[in-house]
């Protein structure tokens, strides 16, 4: 389970745009948005804090308690985060403020767990799900979700009835989502050309010369 609550200091953006943002982080802070029950709020929060508490046993599904200048902390979650492409550092989050006693909802990773007696006997394990929508308090969200398939033969599947979760949580997809199978490894066969099919553009019929580029067609522009 989740319950990891951790405190953030963060501070009010009095100036917006992509030159501030880029000032933000040269000097270690991540530009951000802290929305709650009135309006939003532009907010800055050093990196390192922040990475210390997505990091946590909880991973993103920490609740923050986020104080602004100082004042009264308010409890959020990590709704969305941006990461720079090239060296994956976090650029921009949006934390969203939640009440600990009402349910909210977000994705949970899904985790197969062992070895399936199908692999072992040839074939091949194909996890269909990787994540699945469920609901629960803030506190109570598990950071993922573990699932056996060391049971798991050839030509079985595990769907979403299967998958055990921790009282407090209820899961939002339908009963029938397929998250892992067991099948046979795919054969690739060589095509064999059918007998009088005719021989594909630019290639010459069988036992003939292809003929030599001599120029002399127009070659398209572009």
């Amino acid at each position: 389970m989740a319950g990891e609550r951790v405190k953030i200091a963060a501070s009010k953006r009095e100036r917006l745009g992509s030159a501030e943002s880029r000032r933000l982080r040269r000097q270690g802070l991540i530009p951000g948005i802290l929305y709650g029950r009135s309006t939003p709020v532009p907010i800055a929060v050093a990196e390192r804090d922040l990475r210390h508490a997505l990091t946590t046993r909880a991973g993103t599904h920490a609740v923050l308690d986020v104080a602004v200048d100082g004042g009264s902390s308010h409890s959020a979650i990590l709704k969305e985060f941006q990461l720079s492409k090239v060296r994956g550092k976090l650029t921009h989050v949006d934390l969203q403020e939640v009440r600990l006693d009402q349910p909210i909802q977000s994705s949970v990773a899904v985790h197969l767990i062992g070895e399936p007696a199908g692999v072992k006997e040839g074939g091949v394990l194909s996890q269909v799900t990787n994540d699945v929508r469920v609901e629960a308090l803030p506190l109570e969200m598990p950071e993922h979700l573990d699932m056996d398939v060391s049971e798991m033969r050839i030509g079985d599947s595990l769907r979403l009835d299967s998958l055990n979760v921790p009282d407090g949580v209820t899961l939002l997809d339908p009963e029938d989502t397929v998250l892992a199978s067991v099948t046979l490894p795919t054969r690739e066969e060589p095509e064999a050309a059918a007998e009088g099919e005719e021989p594909a553009e630019g290639e010459a019929p069988a036992g003939e010369p292809a003929a030599e580029a001599a120029g002399g067609e127009d070659t398209p522009e572009g």
